[in-house]
């Protein structure tokens, strides 16, 4: 047995191929690596973690914001007319509390805190607008208070992205992950484990498993079986956990609930992922009942008043589009029908709402294929798309392929009502009858119109990547669906488009 120090304190280390009672000597995942001991985290780890750095910055900006509009230049403010700008910062922060913007997030975004920011602040302003106009006789109402909500926006919002982006740029370098444990080593939580190493910036690393009947056979890289939920304490200790997730296992939620107590006891977070997961959205209701609490669950109506606003908007919005773009679909058309022989557009054959099968147009970025060619396949869990068997592809579809803009006819699709700006990408019909079949919940994701653009695709999954994963993002999309979430994948798709450009 090894002496190790952990907490600057020499203690025994426990191996890891230890009895049952600490360690089951085999699991069916991976062969146990060596812990990560407890060791200090890095000071600018510690800052970046720290619940008050947000309101400090928060404060610094909104002071700055104050100052600079009091000292305007050319428009300074006597104090005895500007006192009450002064409840403007602690106005703001307050509104900013009450929204939940000093909470801590997986992964916050800078489109996220737009409309809570924006909102604050010009809340803020106008109270302080009224304040002035009761209790203060001033002339320098108006523009005091356009310059002070212009630089309190701008100082905000601009230290609130300076922030989330350098806490994305440390998580990609896995120098700001903090080590979880996960409870229960099922498939959601293998699932887990492979989407928190695929995806450092959440923040949560996983460093192991806490179960007493592990899945057999399945496996994560580096994430070993290190313990039962029993062994929470010392390996806790050992792994640096700082955080727990308690997903799907064999123990009775007696047992659980014990566990909790027990890593509050620790000062360890925790995180649950609650039964029926796959029903629950942000539309959900708390409720007790006596000592019992009742999640009500509330879905949107998919055909429902909600929708019909969302197709009058996507028509709208393809119109408009369709109309800004027409000379540069012009051009593309042109470049098209010189590349090489062949039709403009390409039809292609999708299924789309219930099943319906429509005619998907886009430009024809290969050359025509040789009839005598094998018809592709996907591999296996991987969905179709991209550049699928011999590489066709012309010099300006390489460029088009790059850009999307291959895909601009889409906008006609939707203009007929065949799509929509936001949803599900739709499939040929041949490989959806294959996927209905081999993947759980793929026909769910024909509830809805298919889209040009999707949660799914701003979030990396095109081409020939990951089907179950692609499967589960549409599926969250459609059961949180909003207006203010389309509005939000159509940025996020217009930022994935320029950086592809680059």
């Amino acid at each position: 047995m090894n002496r190790i120090e952990v907490s600057n304190q020499s203690v025994e280390a426990v191996p890891l191929h230890a009895p049952a009672s600490h360690l089951p000597a085999t699991t069916g995942l991976t062969s146990a690596p060596p812990l990560v001991w407890r060791r200090e985290a890095p000071g600018f780890r510690r800052v970046l973690q720290s619940p008050a750095l947000r309101p400090v910055l928060d404060l610094v900006g909104l002071s700055g914001a104050l100052l600079l509009a009091l000292r305007w230049p050319g428009e300074p403010v006597p104090m005895s007319e500007g006192w009450p700008l002064l409840l403007f910062p602690p106005l703001v922060m307050l509104l900013l509390l009450v929204r939940g913007m000093y909470e801590r997030r997986l992964r916050p975004t800078i489109l996220d805190g737009v409309v809570p920011i924006a909102g604050s602040i010009s809340v803020a302003a106008m109270a302080v607008v009224v304040l002035e106009a009761y209790l203060v006789d001033s002339q320098f109402v108006p523009a005091v208070t356009a310059h002070l909500w212009a630089a309190a926006m701008i100082s905000v919002g601009g230290a609130r992205t300076a922030l989330i982006s350098a806490q994305r740029i440390t998580r990609q370098r896995g120098l700001d992950g903090r080590p979880t444990l996960i409870v229960g080593a099922g498939a959601v939580g293998l699932r887990l484990a492979r989407r928190l190493k695929e995806q450092p910036e959440y923040g949560l690393t996983p460093v192991g498993f806490l179960d007493a009947n592990p899945l057999e056979g399945e496996s994560v890289a580096d994430v070993p079986v290190l313990g039962t939920p029993d062994d929470l304490d010392w390996v806790a200790q050992l792994s640096a956990a700082e955080h727990v997730v308690i997903a799907f296992s064999s123990e009775p939620d007696e047992r659980l609930v014990d566990l909790v107590r027990r890593c509050e006891a620790l000062g360890l977070e925790v995180s649950l992922v609650p039964r029926l997961f796959e029903s629950l959205n942000h539309r959900a209701t708390y409720e007790p009942l006596g000592g019992t609490p009742l999640i009500g669950l509330r879905s949107v109506h998919l055909k429902g008043w909600q929708f019909v606003l969302k197709h009058a908007f996507d028509r709208l919005g393809a119109a408009l589009l369709i109309l800004i773009f027409s000379p540069l679909m012009g051009a593309i058309a042109l470049a098209v029908r010189l590349s090489s022989p062949g039709p403009v557009v390409f039809r292609q054959r999708r299924v789309g709402r219930d099943g319906t099968v429509f005619d998907l147009y886009k430009f024809r970025s290969m050359r025509m294929p040789d009839p005598a060619s094998a018809g592709f396949r996907p591999g296996q869990g991987s969905a179709p798309g991209g550049v699928e068997g011999a590489d066709r592809r012309t010099l300006i579809g390489r460029l088009l392929r790059r850009t999307s803009l291959d895909e601009l006819p889409q906008f006609f699709n939707v203009l007929r009502g065949d799509m929509s700006l936001v949803g599900p990408r739709p499939e040929r019909p041949e490989f959806v009858e294959l996927f209905e079949s081999d993947i759980r919940r793929y026909g769910d994701r024909h509830r809805v119109k298919s889209g040009v653009t999707g949660w799914a695709q701003v979030h990396g999954l095109r081409g020939q990547t990951s089907l179950s994963d692609r499967v589960e993002w549409d599926n969250y999309y459609i059961e949180h669906w909003t207006l203010g979430l389309d509005v939000k994948i159509l940025a996020l798709t217009v930022l994935a488009v320029l950086r592809s450009a680059e």
